[in-house]
């Protein structure tokens, strides 16, 4: 039977064989949406400069994320869904940086494989780990801080290894604690248009793509692409 293990991102940099890095709220909603909408390739990256820089070389290229839920000075767009939907992304690459998903990425230095995940993408995160036929899996769950926060992305990584095992889980529990999660009240703040609830919304809407989000390295960077199951 497969193992299973959890990491955090403090302790991700140990985290060998597959590594399935999760980030609900929003990062890897956020990237799977940009694969819905045309985006051929992703850079996740750990540091706002990085991108940038990365943008300055590559003509073209969009810069997307966060910090505190903000996208920085420099930025084409940010970690909205919301926002996202609005944009024509056929064909581009984008650089990410946020405050958890991406740096779950950029720290899970000993990985052998990597799958960044979300609920959006559930499903077919699972099929794509399970054609792998991994001996172990190691979840990381890059929100999780203290005991008051990340519980988004641990019950996606409860749900994702349920299903890893063979089970049916009534997925409707662990999609109310995205909502009830500490992060998610950002969200409910009218005030705060850079947190619109129907972000909350989008991340719920579970298997809404048919794909995984697969991490590779080439040429000393890590991309994220779309990949079919199937493929």
């Amino acid at each position: 039977m497969m193992k299973s293990h959890y990491a955090t991102l403090e302790t991700c940099q140990e985290a060998a064989g597959l590594v399935i890095v999760i980030d609900v709220i929003r990062a890897f909603t956020n990237a799977a949406y940009a694969f819905a909408g045309g985006a051929e390739k992703i850079y996740p990256v750990g540091m706002i400069e990085e991108a940038l820089q990365l943008k300055r070389e590559n003509p073209g290229m969009l810069a997307c994320g966060e910090v505190g839920g903000i996208p920085p000075e420099g930025f084409d767009f940010g970690n909205s869904p919301t926002q996202v939907l609005q944009l024509d992304l056929k064909g581009c690459t984008l650089v990410q940086r946020t405050g958890a998903g991406t740096q779950g990425i950029v720290r899970s230095l000993k990985a052998e494989t990597m799958v960044a995940a979300s609920f959006v993408v559930a499903d077919a995160t699972v099929k794509y780990v399970q054609s792998l036929a991994p001996d172990e899996v190691t979840f990381v769950v890059t929100g999780q801080y203290d005991e008051t926060s990340g519980d988004e992305d641990q019950a996606c990584a409860e749900y994702l290894e349920l299903l890893l095992r063979g089970e049916s889980p009534n997925p409707a529990p662990f999609l109310q604690r995205v909502m009830s999660s500490r992060d998610a009240k950002l969200f409910e703040n009218p005030a705060r248009p850079e947190f619109p609830f129907s972000d909350l919304t989008y991340c719920t809407d579970l298997d809404r793509f048919h794909f995984a989000m697969p991490v590779i390295k080439e040429n000393g960077r890590f991309v994220m692409r779309a990949i079919s199951p199937e493929t």
